[in-house]
């Protein structure tokens, strides 16, 4: 799944058995990110307040984290 985090860069999250992987797409380039992991646990559908919670403090009022596929 992708997601566009505040119109200014875009990842994409994919489970691998039974966690989640997270890859921020840049130039056609597919970059691992591991600062932060995603809990096993988290259903699909809450991915997008996840993601808002860790991002947060890069958002500008009105700012949104939309899932683009």
């Amino acid at each position: 799944m992708k997601f566009n985090i505040y119109g200014r860069f875009v990842i994409d999250v994919v489970r691998v058995n039974d966690r989640w992987e997270m890859f921020e797409l840049n130039s056609g380039k597919r970059i691992r990110m591991t600062d932060f992991a995603i809990p096993a646990w988290l259903d699909e559908s809450q991915l997008p307040q996840f993601l808002d919670d860790i991002f947060h403090e890069g958002a500008k009022p009105g700012d949104a984290i939309v899932r683009i596929d």
